[in-house]
């Protein structure tokens, strides 16, 4: 709330003006909101750098919720005795998983570590050497496999392994298999893997179990939509894997958390581990995890979850919204060169599905003249921020993965960039200004 003179006077170092205008930057800095909304206009539907998933209304407003009050979180109300808290999503699991039990943890490395703690700890894991991957931050399934206890024991080899390669590792020290989905990569050319099938039979007659690793944790067949690299969990648990790991805030679209859902026999292991406790979920995630499940046990995922509604998006409907905001701005501007719509990829992100990819229409824009870089840097430091992508000198925009009601602040952040780079209507020619009225 300072005066443009008490702004000038902070280049006068050590006057009282400068301390106070510091000062209060400073303060203002330190209590904002953070992490700070963002808006998204990548393309990337779970962009992990930006908060993955996002909750759908009536999880957001059960976490607000649960958040402002008590609740029954491991209270039986009937009983009047202490409860469980899982058991507040034992229902809608039952219906999603039927003859399946599970436990949710905070995370899915979580739940790999605890499943390979609980089930094999001190005993060998096979795992192929195709599928020793490394998830985000240097994050290494032989790193999780160490801090778990279990001995890894590499099988096959980067681009092919076979049934053969895990049977002859099986000895009197093998306490699981381990099948690891390679969901942020993809072999092609000469590549063989063994099917979950195959893996699940040997492993039954070898009296061991196989764990599945299934990362972005899809609840419904996403192919249609161009994911056909990430199938649904009940399939793979069809296909009969002992136990199957997967996240609850990528593909699913819920918070973040891991769930580890098989026989009963093996999660009543991982639910009497102590790491179980550790990595617990607090009663805010549970909340809002229970009403993203809740909208599939309904039938209205794709209706209410922001993940499944982005990627169901069809290029038309974004190149409607995105013709709105640029023939806005080039009426604004008094310039109509600046912006073309042209034809892009989203991707699902997350380390999900990746040679999936969804048809869109993107917004690029351009300065005249020059690289577009300042676009890009204005629209990310400014406020709200947004997060684009430059490309061969251009900025690139898709709203798919912008909100409907945040277009109005993309037109106006973009207005806001141009015009800061000399761009606006003073400078436009006659015949640019008569073509945008007409």
């Amino acid at each position: 709330g300072l005066g443009r003179l008490d702004r000038l006077a902070v280049h006068r170092a050590g006057t009282p003006a400068a301390i106070a205008w510091t000062s209060a930057a400073a303060a203002r800095a330190l209590t904002e909101l953070r992490p700070q909304p963002v808006i998204n206009a990548t393309g990337v539907v779970v962009h992990t750098n930006l908060g993955r998933a996002l909750l759908s209304e009536r999880a957001a407003e059960a976490l607000a919720r649960t958040a402002r009050g008590y609740v029954d979180l491991e209270y039986d109300l009937d009983a009047g005795l202490r409860g469980r808290r899982l058991d507040h999503l034992t229902p809608l699991v039952a219906r999603l998983f039927p003859g399946h039990s599970f436990t949710v943890v905070n995370n899915n490395a979580a739940a790999v570590l605890l499943a390979l703690r609980a089930l094999a700890r001190d005993r060998e894991v096979l795992v192929s050497r195709g599928e020793l991957v490394e998830i985000g931050g240097s994050f290494r399934v032989p790193d999780i496999l160490s801090v778990s206890g279990a001995r890894l024991v590499e099988v096959g080899t980067t681009n092919r392994t076979r049934l053969s390669d895990y049977s002859g590792a099986i000895s009197k020290r093998s306490g699981a298999i381990l099948k690891v989905h390679t969901s942020n990569f993809k072999i092609v050319g000469f590549a063989e893997e063994v099917a979950v099938r195959d893996l699940a039979g040997l492993a039954r007659r070898s009296g061991i179990p196989l764990i599945v690793d299934w990362g972005s944790g899809d609840l419904v067949d996403l192919g249609p939509l161009g994911i056909d690299d990430d199938w649904p969990v009940s399939r793979v648990l069809a296909d009969g894997a002992d136990l199957v790991t997967f996240s609850g805030d990528k593909l699913l679209g819920g918070p973040q958390s891991g769930f580890a859902v098989g026989g009963r026999t093996w999660i009543e292991r991982l639910r009497r581990d102590p790491l179980q406790r550790v990595c617990r979920l607090d009663r805010l995630r549970l909340a809002a995890l229970g009403q993203t499940l809740s909208a599939y046990v309904r039938g209205r995922a794709f209706e209410e979850i922001p993940t499944l509604r982005m990627l169901a998006l069809g290029p038309e409907a974004i190149e409607a919204r995105a013709l709105a905001i640029v023939s806005e701005l080039a009426k604004r501007l008094g310039r109509d060169d600046l912006f073309r719509i042209i034809d892009g990829i989203s991707r699902s992100g997350g380390g999900s599905s990746p040679t999936g990819e969804r048809p869109t229409r993107l917004i690029r824009a351009r300065l005249p003249g020059r690289d577009s870089a300042p676009l890009e840097r204005g629209l990310r430091t400014g406020m709200p921020p947004i997060v684009g992508r430059l490309a061969n000198g251009a900025l690139l925009l898709d709203l798919r993965t912008v909100l409907p009601d945040q277009d109005a602040v993309v037109l106006m952040r973009l207005e806001q960039v141009f015009r800061s780079n000399g761009i606006g209507e003073s400078e436009a020619s006659p015949a640019a200004r008569q073509r945008v009225k007409r």
